[in-house]
């Protein structure tokens, strides 16, 4: 199976969403819901790695579906505001390559 691109990721969330009348969440729910879903990864890696082991009582969820969850309601955001991720992504990138260029210890060959 053929990885998606990020226009084809963001496209398909759209698609899904378009289906329901109420449409995309507003900005500020959508940083809530955001910071819910980050809140449940942080348990969970704590969980995993953390001192805080589960209780018995609680469900096994995995950091890929946490992950998951994080990444939808994120393209949700860009696509509520009509931002383009992969410009954003690259536009990140560009600051990382040009501004913290020499802020890590490289690996040399």
């Amino acid at each position: 199976m053929k990885g998606k691109t990020m226009k084809e990721l963001q496209t398909e969330v759209d698609s899904y969403i378009g289906q329901f009348k109420e449409g995309y969440f507003s900005p500020l729910a959508m940083l809530a819901r955001m910071t819910e879903e980050l809140g449940e990864l942080a348990r969970e890696v704590n969980h995993q790695f953390g001192e805080k082991p589960k209780k018995t009582m609680e469900a096994e969820k995995a950091i890929e579906e946490e992950l998951g969850d994080m990444l939808f309601v994120l393209i949700c955001f860009a696509n509520a505001l009509n931002i383009d991720l992969e410009e954003a992504h690259n536009l990140v990138m560009n600051k990382f390559n040009t501004r913290d260029k020499d802020r890590w210890t490289r690996i040399e060959e």
